[in-house]
């Protein structure tokens, strides 16, 4: 190709390159190079083309090889220069540097403005790497090209601002260069500003200043530029922040320094460099206060090294080392931020020697710790002497005495002349009490830098705790402390040792105050100098001073802190009675130290103050377990539970103080008041005989406390409070056993009587007396010498001696009343004195009572013995009122309502018993008792009055007898020689049905009357007591009584004669109620006498005459119910119905429907039972219960009644037995008996409800009842129930071996109880065989024999006995599964026929028959029992029968016998027992006989799921039903169904069906 093809093709790819057919461009390019390989052009503009199909490296490739080519040439450059400029990758920013420089080359000579633009570039490419060194050269070529072209200053000024802003404000990182090329921008750009002043040149100054602040060598460019910006710019405070800064940074801060921070304050009082600057300048000064006020409010905006490093050497020299660490710890993070060259490692040494040196005397563990790790942080410490001094107490510190001794020797040795090393030295001396070593040691340092007042502190302390002489004579410690006070005056330990010093040695204790207050203000940490400083404010009286600082410091303490403040100003509050602060103190001083016990003392005794018992209890008993050796605790809770009554534990806590200290009379003391109050407890409850033994205690714990202090008063008084307490105890009962040393003797105790017991506690209050006169003292010995008066008027004594008690007790209650004038209660036994029989001066009474009315308004005793000295002189009008005030005051107050009730009884008020009532109900008092007594009693005589509403309502719904029966037994507790209350309380046991504790109460009426005159009383007493003795089977001892009284009256004949029928001596008991007979005048007492004739005709077997005697009652004009009912019994015990129909047709004319429910239902259920009418029964009983549905009685015979005739509704029976259990406890004892036979008949056991079950009520019985035989019987066949159901579970039965020990429990009770001997025979027999079965059913066949061959044995003729025998011997031949020969047979046959009347014994026959395959045989055998069961009316026997035939008839089938007879069989069978009630096991055997007749029929599924699923099936049946039908579904391969009744298996652990199942699947 020549050189114009050359050219034409270049001229082509130009035009492909402008019309952007840049491959075609190539194209050309290509041809070009073929032919010239090294032209320019061609290269150049495959760059171009390459570069715009977005072929990066085939440009880059292009462009270079034409730069190398021609070097010189701009397009190739420009070529690459715009290909890097587009690139996005790193790499290319090197090679773009080299262009751009090329480029500046080949446009500095060219093209000045577009080498302006390169270089722009460049130099943000440069910006961009921060390579900052070549930004300030570039950018100053830039500006001196702009020079040489003469550019104006403004844009100059605008270069090298643009400067400034690319070069980056961190210079100091940067090398010296970029930092001077900085420096000169900034200083160029400052100087070239148009406008001077102003905004933007102020700012440009500021940055200059800046600049120049942060190099040190620039510190005469920087002061010039700050005093040239203070000429420009005079009220502008930051040239001269700079210049203090650079001053206190500087570390040399002098005049000028001074004088510059002192403008700056001028200008700006709130400068943080100005307060740094002056806090520095005081610091110099030693003004150590200013200088933290002045650091501290400088440093918050400042980050200033030196500030922070300043402030904590204040700190230092003001002994706050803590904020000194922390400042210490600022000026170290502040110096992280900053290279380590020599000006800031040295301050950074500098501060860790000062932080290690606060830790140091911070002390502690830690914080030594932490010292050494600061001081291992300066590199030189090896160097420095003063730094391994301080590592070495560092050491000692931590406990390392070998490590800093070490230290200090090695310092010794190296370092003679050091202090620091002798210091240290003397402070591991000090440790370790070598205080001569010490002494030395610092005399030593003290030598060597005498200004220090830590040495001489030291030595003062080694001086304080020096040997004997020196401890003696603290004047060498005064001299070092006062030396060190002078040295340092922040130093709070000295002065707090100077506090000791003034207030322990030279007891001047103003001075020793104002040592240890300006202890307390120079370290507010030091409690026991601000405890101190208090506590001789205190002293001194001045508690103005000692709360202000207490304030003081809890104001500022934060939770858990200042123990000492909280504490003494809760003590401080307690003293003022400022109960609720003192509470609140005391609870913050626990937060400080929740162990301290004393301080749980002091709150206890806060809450007390305050009435909080419970919460000061809690307290002092924290404080005891705190510590169990504080006595004053244990006997602070010990008062406080005395207090709230609870006597027991206050006991407890006072014996437990007895046992440290046996002499504490404190506890003596709160022990006797225990007993004491306890034995007014029980004297208000009527516990005499506790009485007596609380007094006995509390007598020996005064007197042991009056041993050891015999002239405390009050002792003595509780002395004789506890002697006299005893004056309402009957005087049989009071004999108390008193130390000796009480009575003048020096050992052993002496019994005293009361006499005796009451002139004690006279003399004991004489001798209070005599220690300390008190109104109070005199008032009890007025009160003893009254109650001595009154148990000699009891007893019948000399009439002087019980005038002259009176007249000393009058005196002394005299001798009360003018002590003290205005105390109603002198007033009130004055006047209770004056107006006893003995005394009789009514007028001194009234006058007494008034006084004390009007001494207290509120005074219901004083009103009602006023009352009842009105009702003594007969102004019963008077006396009402004084009583109606007293029930005005005091609505409950006994005496009052007692008052009300005399003057009832006395006016014949309808209200009298009312009121008797209410007195009983408001309290127990001996007035009230005996009166609501007498009424009650009064009441129950009166016959005529029992259906009246008076009687209903004061009698039966007040349940008078037994509130009676109870208030009257506490009277005759208390006052036992009152015959007519013994003789009432023998009446209401009698209505109570209490047999013995009536003989018991006519005994001592009988014993009380022995002796009187009033022969008619003792008469009526001992018969009375013969009714008694008869009652509980005493018959001889009755007899005896009777025969002891005239027996003129009806009442004692007849009572007699009772005697002597229940004795058997019945021709007697025939002639005394033949004499009452002759006696008796109404026909009511004729018709009982006869009966009671009958009844002892028919004794002795005459019936005819019985029944004759019987109907000369019946056809008297008004028959008696009881003459009836005998009537009708005879002809029950006769079995006659006609006369025992009639009988009742009569009785039940002349009954009312109220009356004698229980013996009517009774008597009418029997008779029904003699008829046959077995559902008449029941129906008769169920009228009654529902008649009276309240009566337990009613529901107990009811259960009683239905297992024996209407066993199919024995649920009923088991329900009603419960009801009666619930109704009354009497009842329900024996109801549970008859609840147990009814869930036997019902078939109720523990499988199917754990907690309601036969067993589980049969034990209850047998714990109620264990004496009676027939329990025992049935939990034997509750126990046998129990086992059949585990036979049929197939599981281990759990109770075993049990029938022996149970028929030889039923034989021994029935020997214990007087039963008669048919119902012992019948419950014996039962027993046996139930045993013999249980036995042969358990498999043990030679224990069942022989117990049937010694039953046989003791009764031969016992055909039960002898069947069971049989059944017993061919058990074992069953179970062999031979066939028997018909010899065997026939015996067998024989042995029932002797039986015939059995039931069960045609069962049995036809088990045998049946094992032998004799089907048709059995099925004769079944139905002969049937017919006997019918015949008896005996339901179970029939249902049992038909049950036992339709399983006979099943079986056949199951066996696949084609004949139509047993099929027919078993569904006539069940139907019958179905008709009889439902029964479950019928309807299984139906649904069983479906399923053999047609497995696979839907009615067979039908028939077992309705045993399966529908409730009532006992599982036991279920289980059978469910085995079936399981199979049923596997053959219909109903798999759904399959699942819900597998489901229900294991939902009724029915192991049996899910093992089938698991077989039918595995098969299937």
């Amino acid at each position: 190709m020549s050189n114009k093809e050359v050219k034409a093709a270049l001229k082509s790819a130009r035009d492909a390159i402008r019309n952007k057919e840049y491959k075609e461009a190539l194209k050309h390019c290509k041809a070009v190079l073929k032919q010239e390989k090294n032209n320019y052009n061609a290269w150049v503009f495959i760059g171009l083309a390459a570069a715009e199909l977005e072929q990066p490296d085939q440009a880059q490739s292009a462009y270079r090889k034409a730069a190398e080519l021609e070097p010189g040439q701009l397009l190739a450059w420009q070529g690459l220069a715009n290909l890097y400029e587009k690139s996005n990758q790193t790499d290319v920013k090197e090679n773009l540097f080299n262009v751009y420089q090329k480029l500046l080359e080949l446009y500095e000579s060219t093209d000045k403005q577009k080498w302006c633009d390169v270089c722009r570039k460049l130099v943000e490419l440069y910006h961009q790497e921060k390579k900052y060194l070549e930004v300030a050269h570039t950018w100053h070529k830039l500006i001196k090209i702009k020079q040489e072209e003469g550019a104006d200053n403004a844009e100059l000024h605008q270069l090298w601002k643009r400067l400034i802003q690319l070069l980056p404000d961190s210079t100091q990182n940067q090398d010296n260069e970029t930092q001077q090329l900085l420096l000169t921008a900034l200083e160029h750009a400052v100087n070239s500003a148009d406008t001077v002043p102003s905004e933007d040149h102020e700012k440009l100054y500021k940055n200059f200043i800046q600049c120049l602040s942060k190099f040190p060598h620039e510190t005469a460019r920087l002061k010039k530029a700050c005093d040239d910006m203070m000429v420009l710019y005079p009220t502008m405070s930051y040239p001269l922040e700079v210049l203090c800064l650079h001053f206190i940074q500087s570390g040399d801060f002098t005049e000028e320094a001074l004088h510059c921070c002192c403008r700056l304050m001028e200008m700006d009082s709130s400068s943080s460099p100005g307060l740094i600057g002056l806090g520095i300048k005081f610091l110099q000064e030693k003004k150590y206060e200013e200088a933290v006020k002045s650091l501290t409010e400088g440093k918050h905006t400042s980050q200033c090294q030196a500030a922070w490093y300043y402030l904590a050497e204040a700190q230092m020299k003001m002994h706050k080392y803590k904020e000194a660490v922390i400042s210490c710890n600022r000026a170290l993070k502040i110096s992280g931020q900053f290279d380590d060259d020599s000006g800031n490692l040295q301050q950074k040494y500098t501060a860790l020697h000062l932080k290690a040196e606060a830790l140091i005397k911070i002390a502690g563990a830690d914080a030594a710790e932490e010292a050494i790790s600061t001081l291992e942080q300066v590199s030189d410490i090896n160097n420095d002497p003063v730094l391994l001094a301080l590592k070495g107490q560092a050491y000692l510190n931590k406990g390392l005495i070998d490590q800093a001794s070490k230290v200090a020797q090695q310092l010794v040795l190296s370092h003679p002349h050091l202090a620091e090393a002798h210091a240290l030295e003397g402070l591991i001396h000090y440790t370790q009490k070598n205080y001569q070593q010490a002494e030395r040691s610092f005399q030593r340092a003290i030598e060597r830098k005498a200004e220090t007042a830590e040495y001489h502190h030291y030595l003062g302390l080694t001086y304080w705790f020096m040997g004997e002489e020196i401890r003696k004579d603290k004047t060498k410690a005064l001299t070092q402390f006062l030396k060190a006070a002078k040295l340092d005056s922040y130093m709070g330990s000295i002065f707090c040792y100077l506090g000791h010093y003034y207030r322990d040695v030279a007891g001047d204790k103003s001075r020793a105050r104002g040592c240890y207050k300006k202890a307390f203000e120079l370290d507010r940490t030091d409690g026991e100098a601000g405890a101190a400083a208090v506590d001789l404010s205190v002293e001194l009286g001045d508690t103005e001073t000692a709360l202000a600082i207490l304030t003081a410091v809890t104001e500022r303490a934060s939770a858990g802190t200042a123990k000492w403040a909280w504490l003494r100003r809760g003590l401080y509050y307690l003293r003022a009675s400022q109960h609720s602060q003192a509470v609140a103190d005391l609870q913050a001083a626990l937060r400080a130290d929740p162990k301290d016990s004393n301080c749980w003392e002091s709150l206890g005794e806060a809450y007390l103050s305050r009435g909080g018992y419970t919460t000061a209890l809690k307290s002092f008993t924290k404080a005891s377990e705190l510590n169990p050796e504080s006595i004053y605790s244990i006997y602070k809770a010990a008062s406080i539970e005395q207090i709230l009554g609870k006597y027991k534990d206050a006991i407890a806590e006072y014996q437990q103080i007895l046992k440290k200290s046996k002499e504490y009379v404190p506890a003596l003391k709160g022990l006797g008041e225990c007993y004491l109050m306890m034995a007014r407890a029980a004297l208000a409850d009527y516990l005499d005989g506790k009485v007596l033994d609380y007094v006995e205690q509390a007598l020996e714990y005064f007197t042991r406390a009056t041993k050891h202090r015999p002239d405390v008063s009050c002792l003595w008084k509780l002395l004789g409070d506890a002697c006299t307490i005893v004056h309402v105890i009957s005087s049989s009962k009071v004999n108390v056993k008193v130390l000796g040393s009480l009575l003048g003797q020096n050992e052993g105790k002496q019994m005293l009587k009361k006499s005796e017991l009451l002139s004690l506690g006279g003399r004991c209050y004489g001798r209070a007396l005599k220690l300390m006169s008190s109104p109070n003292t005199w008032c009890d010995l007025g009160i003893n010498y009254y109650r001595q008066a009154q148990h000699l008027t009891a007893a019948d004594s000399d009439t002087n001696e019980i005038s002259e008690l009176l007249e000393k007790s009058l005196q002394c209650l005299k001798k009360a009343v003018r002590l003290d004038s205005k105390n109603h209660l002198y007033w009130n036994a004055l006047g209770v004195v004056a107006c006893c029989s003995g005394v009789g001066n009514y007028a001194l009474a009234q006058h007494s009572f008034i006084k004390s009315v009007q001494a207290e308004q509120i005074n219901v005793v004083a009103w009602t013995n006023l009352g009842v000295l009105y009702l003594a002189t007969e102004n019963i009008q008077q006396a009402h009122e004084a009583f109606k005030v007293a029930q005005s005051l005091e609505p409950s107050y006994l005496m009052c309502w007692i008052g009300q009730a005399l003057i009832a009884e006395a006016v014949g008020s309808y209200e009298t018993m009312d009121l008797f009532r209410h007195t009983t109900e408001l309290s127990m008092h001996t007035e009230g008792a005996k009166g609501y007594a007498h009424w009650v009693c009064s009441t129950l005589q009166d016959k005529t009055n029992r259906e009246t509403e008076l009687y209903r309502y004061n009698i039966v719904q007040m349940n008078a007898i037994p509130a009676a029966h109870v208030v009257l037994s506490k009277y005759t507790e208390r006052i036992q020689n009152d015959a007519s209350a013994f003789t009432m309380l023998g009446y209401l046991n009698e209505y109570l049905q209490l047999k013995k504790q009536a003989t018991d109460a006519y005994q001592r009426a009988v014993s009380l009357l022995k002796n009187s005159e009033d022969k008619e009383k003792y008469n009526i007493s001992m018969q009375n007591y013969g009714r008694s003795l008869c009652a509980i089977g005493q018959y001889d001892k009755a007899i005896q009584a009777y025969m002891s009284t005239p027996l003129t009256e009806l009442d004692g004949i007849v009572g007699v004669a009772l005697a002597y029928f229940k004795k058997g001596l019945l021709q007697d008991s025939i002639k005394a109620y033949e004499r009452a007979l002759s006696l008796a005048k109404s026909e009511q007492d004729k018709a009982y006498i006869l009966t009671a004739l009958a009844i002892m005709e028919y004794k002795q077997n005459k019936v005819d005459a019985a029944k004759t005697l019987l109907f000369k009652c019946s056809i008297l004009k008004e028959p008696t119910i009881e003459s009836l009912q005998a009537l009708c019994t005879l002809g029950l015990a006769k079995q006659d119905a006609t006369l025992a129909t009639a009988a009742l047709k009569e009785l039940l004319k002349h009954t009312k429907s109220k009356d004698n429910v229980y013996e009517r239902c009774l008597i009418t259920s029997a008779v029904y039972a003699l008829q046959g009418r077995n559902v008449g029964v029941q129906r008769q009983a169920s009228k009654a219960v529902h008649s009276n549905p309240d009566d337990p009685a009613l529901w107990a015979l009811l259960s009683q009644l239905v297992p024996l005739y209407t066993p199919q509704n024995a649920k009923g029976g088991a329900v009603a037995g419960n009801v009666a259990h619930i109704l009354d406890l009497n009842h329900g004892k024996k109801a549970l008996l008859h609840t147990a036979v009814n869930q036997l008949a019902v078939g109720c056991h523990s499988a199917e409800d754990e907690k309601n079950n036969a067993l589980k009520d049969i034990q209850k019985a047998v714990h109620l009842f264990p004496d009676d035989p027939a329990t025992w019987a049935v939990l034997m066949g509750a126990c046998h129930a129990e086992n059949t159901v585990v036979y049929l579970r197939d599981t281990q039965p759990k109770r075993r071996d049990l029938e022996m020990t149970l028929v030889a429990t039923v034989s021994a009770k029935t020997k214990e109880k007087d039963l008669s001997a048919e119902y012992i025979q019948a419950l014996e027999d039962w027993s046996l065989c139930q045993a013999i079965t249980g036995l042969k059913e358990t498999g043990r066949i030679t224990e069942a024999e022989a117990l049937c061959t010694k039953g046989l044995k003791s009764c031969p003729s016992h055909p039960e006995l002898f069947l069971l025998l049989r059944q017993v011997q061919c058990k074992q031949l069953f179970q062999s599964h031979k066939e028997l020969p018909d010899a065997i047979l026939e015996e067998l046959h024989k042995t029932v026929m002797s039986n015939s009347t059995s039931v069960t014994a045609w069962h049995w026959l036809a088990k045998v028959y049946q094992s032998q395959r004799m089907m048709v045989a059995a099925e004769m055998c079944y139905r002969k029992s049937l017919q006997l069961a019918s015949q008896q009316g005996s339901w179970n026997g029939k249902l049992s029968s038909l049950l036992r035939l339709a399983m006979l008839a099943l079986e056949i089938c199951m066996a696949n016998i084609s004949n139509d007879h047993w099929p027919s069989l078993v569904q006539e069978a069940t139907t019958e027992a179905l008709k009889l009630s439902f029964c479950p096991l019928a309807v299984l055997l139906q649904a069983l006989l479906q399923y053999n007749r047609k497995m696979g029929a839907r009615e067979t599924r039908r028939m077992l799921e309705r045993v399966v699923y529908q409730p009532g099936y006992p599982e036991t049946i279920v289980s059978v039903a469910r085995w079936y039908l399981l199979r049923h579904l596997y053959a219909k391969d109903d798999y759904e169904l399959i699942d819900a009744l597998v489901a229900n298996a294991k939902a009724n652990g029915d192991t049996r069906s899910l093992e089938l199942d698991k077989k039918l699947s595995a098969s299937a």
